[in-house]
């Protein structure tokens, strides 16, 4: 590393519900996992999208840790069942670094009389940076949320439906734009089946952002977006694929194919892996994955399909720790 490239990584930390820390100390990370949910909106719609037993999450983040595990990017944002303080305690307890998230999420896990459809873009830009640089809060599904931790989010989540970044949702995307420049956080995007990104990242960048300050989700959850994704990743954002042991899908086998595509195309350094885990996925609550799949499982086949583990290790943990670092 030279001189120049070791001044850059200095000035960069990432902030994490235990505190701030260097890229360096990122280590091996999910880059996109569900380790608590509210029982609320989510859950009525899918009863999967429900993580809500404490003890249950620990042996979790426990099993993580034997497999060499050290950091978690957690994506369920403000106001639409994110357990903020179990987050802080789950962290403090077993070591596991957790990186969480302010924003927004799809509209339709929220009830029709939630303040995210009415208030403003620039209340919710003063929210998202509230809890990017004062502490994240505790509630905010029954009403605007009042009771604020010391645990501080470290990137903004946002997402779109079929509907893209219009309409209901053009309010929203500039808002996390608004937060993500005062704060100079990441933005992590979920897409519906990896449709909108070029959308998504056409409004942020026109906004200001850079295009390294943005991950893109879900790209990989159908196996026609290949083209696509790659014209996606030719924007310079990250993709982070999580479609990953979902055989409803596609198989693991596709996926190292997907993965190999986007290698030989010159976008490793973008690439960002992860399991997107609901209760379904979680063996300590009876799923059928766990969050040891990924080292257990799936890098092996990676590793098999012809991908060199030097690079396994630059998307495990170089890409995570500049994807989610920001300036200080």
């Amino acid at each position: 590393m030279s001189r120049a490239d070791r001044n850059l990584r200095s000035n960069q930390v990432i902030t994490t519900v235990t505190g701030p820390i260097s890229p360096e100390q990122m280590g091996f990370c999910h880059s996109h996992e569900h380790l608590f949910l509210k029982k609320g909106q989510s859950a009525k719609m899918d009863p999967a999208l429900q993580i809500d037993d404490y003890d249950k999450t620990i042996q979790e983040l426990n099993l993580f840790k034997e497999i060499g595990g050290a950091t978690i990017v957690e994506a369920q944002p403000v106001g639409s069942g994110r357990h903020s303080r179990w987050l802080a305690a789950a962290s403090q307890q077993t070591g596991v670094q957790i990186v969480a998230s302010t924003g927004f999420h799809k509209l339709v896990f929220y009830p029709d009389d939630h303040w995210i459809h009415t208030t403003d873009a620039d209340k919710l830009t003063e929210l998202f940076i509230d809890e990017l640089q004062n502490g994240m809060y505790a509630d905010g599904e029954e009403a605007w949320p009042q009771e604020q931790i010391t645990a501080k989010a470290g990137i903004i989540k946002t997402a779109s439906d079929f509907q893209g970044v219009g309409g209901r949702y053009y309010r929203l995307f500039k808002a996390a734009a608004q937060a993500a420049i005062a704060a100079k956080a990441p933005i992590m995007s979920h897409t519906e089946m990896g449709r909108a990104a070029l959308d998504q990242i056409k409004l942020y960048t026109d906004f200001g952002l850079e295009p390294d300050r943005l991950i893109i989700c879900h790209l990989d959850r159908e196996m026609e977006n290949a083209e696509y994704m790659l014209h996606v990743a030719s924007t310079g954002v990250y993709l982070e694929l999580d479609t990953i042991g979902r055989f409803k899908y596609h198989s693991d086998e596709e996926e190292v194919e997907l993965i190999t595509r986007l290698i030989e195309a010159g976008y490793e350094n973008q690439i960002l892996l992860s399991l997107d885990t609901t209760r379904k996925r979680l063996k300590s609550y009876g799923g059928e994955l766990g969050l040891d799949y990924l080292a257990r499982t799936f890098l092996p086949k990676l590793e098999k399909g012809g991908v060199p583990k030097a690079l396994i290790h630059k998307i495990m943990y170089d890409n995570p720790a500049k994807a989610f670092s920001k300036s200080v």
